[in-house]
């Protein structure tokens, strides 16, 4: 979801020093960022940053990439960005639909997809994060043994997606139809959207899956 527009977080964004401003030019060579060889994770959407923020306090041996669309949201990411000590999150703001302009094949360990805009409208049925057509962005970005990791509330988009992924040819390592409910909840890290879903008693959906 889209926040009000906040007066001034282009610019802020744009001079952030964990914001990566030209990407492109880092394509096969992201660890000239971080400094190391660790794994890269990589979220896309990732709104107010709770999620990833938090993962990457947990998880200093994993190198952490969140691309967000709109400044006023990645505005807020940075914010908590700020308040914490580490070295392995930073931040790009960006369409994921150029993902292969930035990201080399075999570069990516993980892609997490939380909540994704579901667009239901059939016609924008290849927007969803989960359609063929970003399948096979992530199929040329994530490493052999790479594996995607989708959380959701809208049953329609997890069925388009569970369908999506089938006729891609990709693999189920997990699926569950109430998160919270499941043996996967152990591990789960909620995002503020996911928060508010459960403390109203909705289901989250998750699947992981890999080629």
């Amino acid at each position: 979801m889209r926040l009000r527009n906040i007066k001034g977080s282009k610019e802020a964004v744009a001079n952030d020093i964990y914001v990566i401003s030209e990407p492109e030019k880092l394509k096969g060579n992201w660890k000239s960022i971080f400094g190391n060889d660790n794994p890269i994770h990589l979220e896309i959407g990732s709104g107010k940053g709770r999620f990833i923020t938090e993962l990457a306090m947990q998880n200093p041996e994993i190198n952490f990439i969140g691309i967000e669309k709109y400044s006023s949201v990645l505005f807020r990411a940075l914010e908590k960005r700020r308040e914490v000590e580490i070295n392995n999150l930073y931040y790009i703001r960006f369409d994921a639909v150029y993902l292969t302009d930035i990201f080399a094949e075999n570069e990516i360990s993980r892609i997490y997809l939380n909540f994704s805009d579901p667009w239901p409208k059939e016609r924008h049925a290849k927007r969803r994060l989960t359609s063929r057509r970003f399948l096979e962005l992530y199929d040329k970005c994530l490493k052999m043994d790479g594996d995607i990791i989708f959380k959701t509330d809208n049953s329609d988009l997890f069925d388009f997606s569970l369908k999506e992924a089938q006729e891609a040819g990709w693999k189920f390592k997990g699926v569950t139809y109430d998160l919270h409910n499941s043996e996967y909840v152990r591990d789960n890290i909620m995002t503020e959207y996911e928060e508010r879903f459960v403390s109203l008693g909705k289901p989250i959906y998750m699947m992981i899956i890999y080629r």
